[in-house]
């Protein structure tokens, strides 16, 4: 395990990392090993997990609400006439699905450094 004061630096940006940076699953990881204290297999299989489920969820069209973070939901977008931009011919697009993130309060909160 590690230490609370190891824990509370997660918060901090490691060197090379911070705002327009992107953060891979293999980093996200990496800090539930650093946080939680799993071994690096144990802490992969959980987040490995987490993503399966949201993923499956999401593939039956349900949505995924989570409290303070924001709510993944599956919209349906309708067949569309549209035109090929190099001929203009009309086209249809076809209808599709389509996901959405929508922040929550708290972290849109969190974002702005605001209480």
């Amino acid at each position: 395990m590690h230490s609370a004061s190891n824990r509370d630096s997660l918060a901090a940006w490691p060197q090379g990392e911070g705002p327009g940076a992107t953060m891979t699953k293999a980093e996200i990881v990496e800090r539930v090993y650093e946080k939680i204290g799993f071994s690096k297999k144990e802490a992969s299989d959980v987040v490995e997990s987490i993503f399966e489920i949201l993923k499956r969820t999401l593939e039956q069209g349900e949505k995924v609400k989570i409290s303070g973070f924001g709510n993944f939901v599956v919209n349906r977008k309708r067949p569309r006439k549209g035109r090929n931009p190099q001929t203009g011919a009309e086209i249809v697009i076809s209808g599709r699905r389509v996901l959405t993130f929508k922040a929550s309060q708290v972290l849109k909160k969190s974002m702005n450094h605001e209480s």
